[in-house]
């Protein structure tokens, strides 16, 4: 059976941590950048998110291009940096707009290890529908 000194230590130092947690949320809280540090951040994530999901008009072919080269760009540093996710998300974009999508899925089946290829390839299916139903909504903003 635990003892009741034991007990009494637990509750001791869960009271500490306790307190430490508030103090230092009041210290966080009070600290005069805070609100602007949060504000920033918050700004600098809804544009990236922003701009993750900007997909080009698919009639100008310069456009295409541009956003062709910046997806795989950004796909490979990802991956390079271990991000996962975010890396096969810019290839899919970039595959999906290609004009020429087998050979740049056979390149990439040579370069990118098995396991992020299927990856790659479980993910185009839904990336085709996205660009598909951003086009309809750009056509339908048109009309």
């Amino acid at each position: 059976m635990i003892s009741k000194t034991a007990v009494g230590i637990a509750v001791g130092i869960a009271g500490i941590f306790v307190g430490y947690c508030f103090y230092f949320d009041q210290k966080r809280r009070s600290d005069p950048d805070f609100k602007k540090k949060l504000r920033e951040r918050r700004k600098a994530k809804k544009q990236a998110q922003k701009a993750s999901s900007k997909m080009p008009d698919l009639r100008d072919h310069e456009l295409v291009q541009k956003f062709f080269l910046q997806e795989v760009q950004l796909g490979e540093e990802l991956l390079a940096c271990g991000e996962i996710d975010g890396g096969v998300e810019h290839l899919a974009n970039a595959v999906a707009v290609c004009g020429q999508p087998a050979q740049l899925l056979t390149v990439l089946q040579k370069t990118l290890p098995p396991p992020i290829f299927q990856i790659l390839v479980q993910r185009l299916p839904v990336v085709g529908q996205k660009i598909v139903s951003q086009t309809q909504m750009a056509e339908e903003d048109v009309e």
